[in-house]
């Protein structure tokens, strides 16, 4: 063993609940431990980062991680924290799910490693599809009674009808058991001794380790149960979203520099509390980059360190490199110049949302300001409008300020294809010759 699992997530503030024995049963010797993904996304998001970190520091603790998706479980839906029913998914729609995440997973965790604490991946959908209901009704239902199941935080709060709650059917009921008969399974199969999740994840992860004991009658079973905190803002809104919805953690999703500009963009005092969380520096270096961030807050270091950090480990060195160029560009004083070695792909990704006109090439030849501020492209609703703007030296090509007798041409083209024109600091369009 490297290091003290369970106090390496302490000081980093990921531990929330843990049952009494889990520890020492980390110290005394390698430990395989699961954490349970649902395919409700053909993709993971930021909010599943913690977990694959979670995992990724049980390997580098010495322990066997183990990643469970929920090919079966993500056909009925987890009710915790849900105060409706969830739409079921088909089996196709499932399926991709399925690929998608063990893909993203595969990019953490090396599952072709032939180490003795190599990390596996599971599905659990391969033990689920032949159990039949009445076989599962009388092996596993009769272990666990409905009133220890009702107690469950989860289910009761759907049937309160607290948040807006509407009830819970039968189907989600249900889940909770299939969920401690896969810690089960997992524990027979694989010697799977510890289950860890979302502090919403505690009542399902319980019942495993109850179910556990109790499929053992006789046995001394060992299980045990391990959350952290469910990851939120300094201002108490839900983590992981961006202006644009989900942050996720596929270029093709989210590019590489708007993942980039999240972590950028933190506030100091997330920052400091997602350091810890979601890098994997030691504790000196955090806590001397942290001393030296408040005593210089405007150079933003532990922003900078956090975007760098998370963007090399979810995408790659040369792919942060690439984001963290083109946000440089941005506020360079040579811009015109610079934003010319931006390829193609980095340069949309950047201006995503931008609005854009195209233009022809024969068109480029012989157009001036007012057409491609308002005839050509309808960036500025009127010739006049255009006319105001720049006799008001409020426009400017690729950055530099120009008046109305200004001769767009080829050499203001980035990526032989684009431009950029803004009008003051707010307005930015994009022209594109085609």
């Amino acid at each position: 063993m490297t290091e003290n699992f369970v106090e390496e997530l302490t000081w980093r503030g990921l531990v929330h609940d843990i049952m009494p024995g889990t520890e020492d049963q980390l110290k005394k010797e390698m430990t395989t431990a699961y954490i349970g993904f649902d395919p409700t996304s053909d993709s993971l998001h930021i909010g599943s980062l913690v977990p694959i970190i979670i995992l990724v520091h049980l390997e580098k603790a010495g322990h066997k991680p183990m990643a469970l998706v929920g090919g079966a479980t993500g056909m009925i839906g987890d009710p915790s924290g849900k105060s409706d029913e969830r739409n079921l998914l088909d089996e196709a729609t499932l399926a991709k799910n399925v690929a998608g995440i063990k893909g993203v997973l595969s990019r953490f965790l090396d599952f072709d490693s032939t180490a003795e604490n190599a990390p596996v991946l599971v599905n659990n959908y391969d033990w689920m599809k032949d159990f039949s209901f009445i076989d599962f009704a009388r092996d596993v239902g009769k272990r666990i009674t409905v009133n220890y199941m009702m107690a469950k935080d989860s289910v009761k709060k759907r049937f309160s009808g607290e948040e807006g709650s509407i009830g819970m059917s039968f189907t989600e009921f249900t889940y909770q058991l299939i969920q401690g008969y896969d810690f089960y399974h997992l524990h027979k199969h694989h010697n799977c001794l510890l289950q860890m999740g979302g502090s919403d994840q505690w009542g399902n992860i319980t019942t495993g380790t109850e179910l556990v004991r109790r499929m053992n009658p006789g046995v001394e079973a060992k299980a045990y149960a391990m959350t952290c905190p469910l990851i939120t803002k300094a201002d108490g809104s839900k983590f992981g979203k961006s202006e644009g919805g989900n942050v996720w953690l596929d270029a093709d999703k989210t590019s590489v520099y708007k993942f980039y500009q999240f972590w950028l963009n933190t506030t100091d005092e997330d920052a400091e509390k997602y350091i810890k969380i979601f890098t994997f520096l030691d504790k000196a270096t955090i806590e001397a980059l942290i001393a030296e961030h408040k005593e210089t807050p405007h150079l933003r270091l532990l922003q900078k360190k956090l975007a760098e950090e998370l963007t090399t480990f979810v995408h790659s060195k040369e792919e942060f490199e690439n984001a963290e160029k083109a946000s440089n560009i941005l506020f360079s004083k040579s811009f015109k110049a610079d934003i010319k070695t931006l390829d193609e792909k980095t340069f949309l990704d950047v201006f995503e949302g931008v609005p854009m006109a195209e233009i022809t090439k024969a068109e480029l030849e012989d157009i001036d300001m007012i057409a491609v501020l308002a005839a050509k492209t309808n960036f500025l609703a009127s010739n006049s409008e255009a006319r105001r703007a720049l006799k008001e030296n409020a426009v400017s090509v690729n950055k530099e300020k120009v008046k109305e007798d200004y001769k767009i041409s080829a050499d203001d083209l980035i990526n032989d294809s684009y431009i950029i024109i803004n009008k003051g600091k707010r307005n930015t369009y994009i022209v594109k010759v085609v």
